[in-house]
């Protein structure tokens, strides 16, 4: 979705994504503001910054509701006034950059806890898109299994532009009944991995689905959807 965002955003500059679950707070502000030489021990160049190479395009901020409260601190800064200090430097520079954010946190429950800033979530909660789980949206599940069925036949199979992995009528019902729990990239790995070990060019349930999902398992409660949010 954030890929679409900034295709169809008409922006200039590319497209700059960061998971911020996954790096430490230190670490973090490094790989999004930048620095400058010898801000700190091992920093022997300048590092532009995730922030500054996403200017005139657009910023992807996954997993935004596990940033450490010191990185949200400086990322309102930025979006307030347009522009970033890098470590090490007090001379400011401009960007203009459209912040696009996904969690699967609630926000205004993390809010409540103290674990994210109040006015950084207004502040970016401009626009919010709601991804449904993809239990909740079947008639996706064949538009995704033959685009990764494509996509897997490009990487494996170059020079042979015939080759085409289809699906039997009965496992594509399986796949559509399936909850998913590990949503879209759960479906990707099972037709990955089908696609591997399956005797194609047509599979079947025994290709698609291991023993223990033959039975459709009861969809979970509640759900595990993605939120968007932008700020322009």
């Amino acid at each position: 979705v954030a890929r679409e965002v900034h295709r169809l955003s008409g922006r200039t500059g590319a497209l700059q994504a960061i998971n911020c679950a996954a790096l430490p707070a230190n670490l973090l502000e490094s790989e999004l503001f930048g620095y400058k030489k010898g801000a700190f021990t091992g920093a022997t160049t300048d590092k532009t910054g995730l922030v500054r190479a996403a200017h005139k395009g657009t910023l992807f901020l996954d997993e935004i509701g596990d940033m450490p409260l010191e990185a949200q601190a400086k990322l309102l800064r930025v979006l307030q006034e347009r522009e970033v200090v890098p470590l090490g430097s007090t001379v400011a520079q401009p960007v203009d950059v459209r912040v696009v954010c996904a969690t699967h946190r609630d926000l205004e429950q993390r809010v409540a806890e103290g674990t994210f800033r109040e006015d950084l979530y207004y502040r970016l909660s401009v626009v919010q898109v709601e991804l449904p789980a993809l239990r909740e949206r079947a008639e996706d599940v064949p538009l995704l299994v033959q685009a990764f069925l494509d996509e897997f036949a490009r990487r494996n199979f170059p020079d042979d532009l015939a080759k085409r992995f289809t699906v039997a009528a009965d496992a594509m019902t399986k796949l559509k009944s399936y909850p998913w729990p590990g949503n879209i990239r759960e479906l990707k790995n099972t037709v990955e991995r089908g696609a591997s070990l399956g005797d194609g060019p047509e599979l079947g349930v025994r290709d698609l689905l291991p023993s223990s999902q033959k039975t459709p398992a009861q969809p979970l409660p509640g759900g595990n959807a993605e939120q968007f949010v932008e700020d322009e």
